[in-house]
C-alpha cells in the first residue's frame, strides 16, 4: 500500500506539476481570512469575496474594528455569515492583541484563533510559512479512503495516517495534489474513472463512468476546458482565471 501511495503521489505530480492552493491571497493574512471564510463554502466563491473585504479591512487592526453588519453584507455570499463574520472579528482582535498584528507561524499559536482548526493552520503554514502540513479537507479525505490508503473518517486520524506514509516534505504539494485531482477527476458521485491518469493504480477503478468519451465529459476546471477557482492564479497555470463576483 505505501510503495502504491507513493506511486500515486508521484504520478500526481506529473499531472499537476502547478498545483497551488485555489484560494487568491498576497499575504499570510489574507490566507487565514479566506481560508475561514472557505468553510461550506466553493473556493471560487471566497475568491470572488475577498476583493471587496480586504478593501475595507486590509489589516488585522481593521478587520477587529470592523462593524459587524457591514462585514455581514460584504462576506454574505459565502453563506453563514454570521458566525463567520463573528470568527473573522475575533481572530482579527486575537491577531492585534496578542501577535502584534502578525500571524503567527505556529500550529499551537494558530489553532488558538477563533474559528482556525487543524485544516485551516495547515493550509496557512503551508503555504504562507513554508512549514509543511497535510490539510486534509473533503476532498483529500474521500481520496485517501477510496485509494486505500486509511479508513479513517476522522481528519486528525486521517493526517496522522498520511503523515507516516510520507516524508514530511511532500506533505503539502501532495495536499494540493490530491485536493485538485479530487475537484478535476475523481468526484465524489461520478468519478471519471476512464479519464483518470492513475486508474490503473486505483483500487476502486470502476466506481465512476469508464467510457474514455464519457469520462472526458465529467472533467472539470482546466481539465474540462472551464476557468479555475482563482481570479488571480499563479503564472503557471494552464486554465483560465476565474470571474469576478456578478460577471459570470
Amino acid at each position: 500500500m505505501v510503495r502504491r501511495a507513493r506511486r500515486i503521489n508521484r504520478e500526481l505530480a506529473e499531472v499537476y506539476p502547478y498545483a497551488h492552493p485555489e484560494l487568491d491571497f498576497r499575504n499570510p493574512f489574507e490566507l487565514l481570512v479566506a481560508t475561514v471564510l472557505s468553510a461550506q463554502t466553493t473556493d471560487l466563491r471566497v475568491n470572488q469575496t475577498t476583493p471587496a473585504l480586504f478593501a475595507a479591512y486590509p489589516t488585522p487592526e481593521d478587520m477587529a474594528a470592523a462593524v459587524p453588519e457591514e462585514m455581514e453584507e460584504i462576506i454574505r455570499p459565502t453563506g453563514f455569515f454570521r458566525a463567520k463574520t463573528k470568527s473573522l472579528l475575533g481572530l482579527s482582535a486575537a491577531l492585534r492583541d496578542e501577535f502584534g498584528g502578525e500571524v503567527p507561524g505556529r500550529l499551537e499559536d494558530l489553532v488558538k484563533l477563533p474559528g482556525v482548526g487543524r485544516k485551516t493552520a495547515n493550509v496557512v503554514l503551508g503555504n504562507a510559512f513554508g512549514v509543511p502540513g497535510i490539510t486534509v479537507d473533503t476532498h483529500f479525505g474521500r481520496l485517501v479512503r477510496r485509494w486505500k490508503w486509511t479508513d479513517e473518517e476522522d481528519p486528525v486520524k486521517v493526517e496522522a495516517v498520511v503523515a507516516g506514509i510520507f516524508p514530511k516534505s511532500e506533505w503539502t504539494m501532495l495536499s494540493h495534489r490530491v485536493v485538485f485531482h479530487g475537484r478535476r477527476i475523481c468526484h465524489a458521485r461520478r468519478p471519471a474513472c476512464g479519464a483518470c491518469p492513475i486508474a490503473p493504480l486505483c483500487p476502486s477503478y470502476g466506481e465512476g463512468e469508464t467510457d474514455p468519451e464519457k469520462a472526458g465529459k465529467l472533467l472539470k476546471y482546466e481539465m474540462g476546458g472551464y476557468p479555475g477557482q482563482r481570479l488571480s492564479p499563479p503564472a503557471d497555470y494552464p486554465g483560465k482565471p476565474a470571474p469576478a463576483l456578478g460577471a459570470g
